[in-house]
């Protein structure tokens, strides 16, 4: 089965719940060797958190844009790894192996495949 491991990571403002010292590029480097050599990587890539836009069209039709992560979000998606496993016990034990765990969170997702 494919699931999406979606690295969040603290938002800028919020190193009181979260230490600033965050996991290295080594650390990322690490688990990306790992995953790719166990053969369950299909794909990976880190975000530009710098860039995030936020669309949402009201009721009445206005869209409303907001460049950044929301002020109310406490993390905000730094990267992900599209990763095909057997189960979702399997996939979880990836996601904590992820150094972005530690520092923040992984979100497991199931991929839907139509049939």
């Amino acid at each position: 089965m494919k699931y999406l491991l979606l690295v969040n990571t603290a938002a800028p403002g919020s190193a009181e719940e979260y230490p600033a010292d965050g996991p290295t590029v080594e650390e990322f480097m690490a688990f990306e060797r790992t995953v790719t050599e166990a053969g369950v990587r299909l794909d990976g890539r880190a975000l530009d958190t710098t860039n995030a836009v936020s669309v949402h069209v009201r009721p009445d039709g206005e869209r409303v844009v907001v460049h950044g992560p929301s002020e109310k979000d406490r993390e905000i998606a730094g990267g992900y790894y599209l990763i095909d496993v057997p189960d979702l016990d399997a996939a979880l034990d990836w996601a904590a192996r992820c150094p972005g765990a530690r520092y923040g969170n992984v979100e497991v997702r199931t991929v839907w495949e139509h049939a």
